[in-house]
């Protein structure tokens, strides 16, 4: 008889201790198709206990100085540093990407993030204006609204938006949210968050242009391009979905995409030559193959990927979510190919003319958080920036992050904005202080 696999049976951590559910979720590797660990299915009453440790914990954690704070932070970093290699596995595990990217992106920018705001916390600064005529001083001091790392400053809850979810931004004591993800989902936490009068930080998805222009450099462009369109399955906000090629270059810079993208290698997450992992679920996988049905539907052209070409994978495998890198073309702009996140490994490829048609259709969507582009020409690239709506616009590069400078997107990407000053202004009140001496 086979042995039975044992479970990983995951708890949460609420005041410092790890502790079992009434019940769990199945959590699927997306790999395989199979069940690997199993989540609590958390509701009101663990949300009760976390607020409540968070209520504990939060006066000796704010009253810590900036210094020890940051020690704390650093410590934070070391200790990840330090299972860098387990947790690469283990979000590649839990996520489906390949273990490369949580090695060398996922798991290292976390170490990078925590170091950066250890620094940061060091460096800021208040107001202060004086009124010598009215004999008076004014100044500001910022008090945190949130929490950080001893028993009770960091609780982790698991479970379904609408149980663990919507207990958690609704309840009175939660100040603020920081939400990433869905459009649907943060028009549902503005809904159950708006009587509270709750600060809001929103960082939704994107249905990002990239712009090449006839004098693009090609050799870097192109690779680039695919990196951008389909690093870790295209599940990234960032990644692009629409490519705008001038019409001068367009058959050469897609026979040499659709080449690139087919050099692109799917494969199982453990493979070092893997490009691409599998999706997160099999309905997510199931969702990003219908928008592919309904491009052929409205008459597009699919050059490579999901139905033109074989994928091979290993028996084990076989059941897994995955998908080859798709390109789409002889697409209008009105498909909802062109108009919805997808969020996965699909990418339309139109030419247009004219810079002011590209800018004009690039526009046109109601997400605006990033973009890239393309060109040789100083003056256009500043030109074409600036009349983007989007929150980030990469010129010649992709993914190129400054922390101190603001991450966040316009019209329905989101609200607010992350970075060292924004982030600080966040997860702060501002009080003013007015003196009469």
């Amino acid at each position: 008889m086979a042995a039975t696999k044992t479970l990983l049976m995951l708890e949460n951590f609420i005041g410092g201790k790890f502790l079992p559910s009434h019940s769990y979720i199945d959590s699927y590797d997306p790999s395989t198709g199979e069940v690997y660990c199993r989540v609590p299915n958390s509701g009101k009453e663990e949300i009760e206990a976390a607020v409540e440790a968070a209520r504990a914990a939060f006066p000796g954690w704010s009253s810590r100085s900036p210094q020890e704070r940051s020690q704390v932070l650093h410590r934070l970093a070391d200790l990840l540093e330090l299972s860098l290699e387990d947790l690469a596995q283990a979000e590649s595990k839990d996520q489906g990407k390949t273990v490369t990217l949580a090695r060398t992106m996922d798991i290292p920018r976390s170490v990078q993030n925590f170091r950066f705001f250890a620094s940061s916390i060091l460096h800021h600064t208040s107001e202060c204006t004086q009124m010598d005529h009215l004999g008076c001083l004014h100044y500001t001091v910022r008090a945190p609204v949130g929490i950080g790392v001893p028993p009770g400053v960091v609780n982790i809850v698991f479970g379904t938006g609408p149980r663990v979810g919507e207990a958690l931004v609704s309840h009175p004591e939660v100040p603020l949210i920081s939400f990433t993800g869905s459009q649907p989902t943060a028009e549902r936490i503005t809904q159950l968050s708006a009587p509270h009068c709750k600060k809001l930080s929103l960082e939704l998805g994107g249905k990002n242009p990239a712009i090449i222009f006839e004098d693009a450099n090609l050799e870097e462009c192109v690779p680039t391009t695919v990196r951008s369109s389909f690093a870790n399955q295209g599940e990234i906000c960032l990644c692009t979905s629409r490519i705008f090629v001038q019409k001068s270059i367009y058959s050469d810079f897609l026979k040499r995409f659709v080449e690139a993208t087919r050099m692109w290698k799917v494969g199982v997450p453990s493979d070092p030559s893997a490009s691409m992992g599998a999706l997160i679920s099999k309905a997510h996988l199931e969702k990003v193959r219908s928008y592919i049905q309904k491009a052929r539907a409205e008459g597009a052209r699919v050059l490579c990927g999901e139905g033109v070409d074989k994928l091979d994978l290993p028996p084990r495998n076989q059941a897994g979510y995955f998908m080859l890198p798709t390109v789409i073309t002889d697409i209008k702009d009105e498909s909802c190919c062109m108009k919805e996140e997808i969020f996965g490994p699909v990418t339309c490829v139109v030419p247009f003319e004219s810079e002011e048609e590209v800018i004009r259709r690039a526009n046109s969507v109601k997400y605006g958080l990033a973009a890239t582009v393309w060109s040789g020409n100083v003056g256009r690239v500043h030109r074409v920036a600036k009349k983007l709506q989007s929150g980030l616009v990469w010129t010649n590069c992709w993914l190129i992050r400054e922390l101190n400078l603001p991450f966040g997107g316009m019209k329905s990407s989101g609200v607010g904005r992350e970075g060292a000053k924004d982030s600080y202004e966040f997860f702060t009140e501002v009080k003013t202080i007015t003196v009469k001496h």
